[in-house]
């Protein structure tokens, strides 16, 4: 298949200054890839890592707030290198929930980053692949967002939509040549979840980027990472509402 992972020759990474999406990039050089777009809003420098691998790095802006861009962005990113084998969509904000019960109107743009933001997004990228006729969309999804829990329920309301747009966005282009990837990290320590406690069964973005490559490599719907986490949430969603109420980190 053209999208697994020894044939991968170009790469668009939304959410360009991501530590896990710039992981998954850089594994996906180490395996081939030659040409990378790094979109993110203000542009972002080319990594030394990426270009020492022997990549050639491009960059361009994308902001997840205005979807109004988000085809000619994905158009641009074609024009820049050709056929996008692999999209790697890893954009969003974590925030703290206290500050967004204490202010709806800034829970209401974190959610629009990771939630609408990749409605636009993921369709864009997806009608490109549909008329490529390959291609691999992955999308950068959350253990947050299988059960949403108290302490962080507007980001894991999002990411449940964000989940369950992806697997709806897999089934439309079935039959297409191109897919879907949905990935479920759980906790990562990274720039942007440094404010919060580590959880059970963290993961690092380099383990997400294993995770990642094997399941493009598979021809995988979906990953977790670390895979221990799949049967933990299992039983999870089994929780009664009053135990999982009271559930901690």
């Amino acid at each position: 298949m053209r999208d697994s992972v020894g044939s991968v020759r170009t790469v668009l990474l939304l959410g360009g200054r991501s530590e896990i999406g710039l992981a998954v990039v850089e594994r996906l050089v180490r395996d081939g890839a030659r040409e990378v777009v790094l979109a993110a809003r203000g542009g972002t420098a080319a990594p030394s890592v990426l270009t020492a691998l022997g990549a050639t790095v491009h960059s361009l802006e994308f902001d997840a707030q205005d979807p109004d861009t988000h085809t000619a962005t994905v158009a641009r990113a074609v024009d820049l290198v050709g056929d996008l084998d692999v999209v790697v969509d890893s954009f969003g904000v974590l925030g703290e929930q206290a500050d967004y019960e204490a202010d709806p109107a800034s829970a209401a743009r974190a959610a629009a980053v990771n939630y609408t933001g990749h409605v636009s997004a993921g369709l864009a990228v997806a009608a490109r692949l549909r008329e490529q006729g390959h291609g691999a969309l992955v999308v950068v999804s959350s253990v947050a967002g299988v059960r949403v829990r108290r302490f962080n329920f507007v980001y894991g309301s999002a990411k449940a939509g964000l989940d369950g747009f992806a697997q709806g966005l897999a089934d439309s282009l079935h039959g297409s040549g191109a897919r879907v990837l949905v990935v479920r990290p759980g906790y990562v320590p990274t720039r942007m979840s440094a404010h919060v406690e580590p959880a059970p069964f963290p993961a690092t973005p380099g383990q997400v980027a294993d995770a990642v490559a094997a399941g493009l490599r598979s021809g995988a719907t979906t990953v977790w990472a670390p895979r221990v986490l799949q049967p933990v949430f299992a039983g999870m969603r089994l929780m009664p509402r009053a135990l999982w109420r009271r559930l901690g980190r």
